[in-house]
């Protein structure tokens, strides 16, 4: 019995598809929810995956708040839990248009690709808005992740993806968020622990 789980443990680290595949599993089974699709945004490791049938089947390169992780309205952190994707919003904004209320602008944004942070804090090429599924965690008075207006979003602060930088949304490069946004429809699962 010991033995047996000895090896579980070690494939598990030896392989970490398996292991974000236990924890995402884990979480969803204590909701008492199923996918077949899901998007997993990992705070710890600074990534989103794609699963599709429990595969990963992309893996992109984000930022979530500098702020840290909480639900509270105002302040700016990146909640977890289990959300959806509401809205798609973007179809015709070109690569690195801004958006300001969700809106192209008709700018074509400045991309950083150093450590540079943007004055404007720009959203930029698509955006996938999401709302909360857990009442009390991220949906309900004060902490609704649709009303604070959580995106997944392209950003001009490309250098600085990798290391908690926005200010609660989750940033992806440009041409990364185009790609996510062809793959995924409004209802797709979004699981961020």
């Amino acid at each position: 019995m010991k033995f047996s789980l000895i090896v579980i443990l070690l494939s598990l680290l030896n392989n970490p598809t398996l292991l974000i595949n236990s924890q995402v599993k884990s979480y969803l089974d204590k909701l008492e929810t199923d996918f077949d699709e899901i998007l997993f945004v990992s705070i710890d490791n600074q990534k989103m995956y794609h699963f599709k049938k429990q595969k990963i089947i992309s893996t992109y390169v984000i930022s979530s708040s500098k702020y840290g992780v909480g639900n509270q309205s105002g302040s700016n952190k990146t909640p977890k839990g289990l959300h959806f994707i509401k809205n798609k919003i973007g179809d015709n904004t070109p690569i690195n248009g801004k958006m300001i209320g969700r809106k192209f602008t008709g700018e074509i944004a400045k991309i950083f690709s150093d450590k540079t942070i943007s004055d404007t804090d720009d959203i930029t090429t698509r955006i996938l808005w999401l709302s909360g599924l857990e009442k009390g965690v991220n949906k309900g008075e004060n902490i609704d992740s649709f009303k604070r207006y959580i995106y997944i979003h392209g950003t001009s602060e490309e250098g600085r993806l990798g290391i908690p930088s926005s200010h609660g949304c989750i940033r992806m490069k440009n041409k990364d968020v185009i790609d996510l946004y062809k793959k995924v429809e409004v209802g797709t699962l979004v699981l961020i622990l």
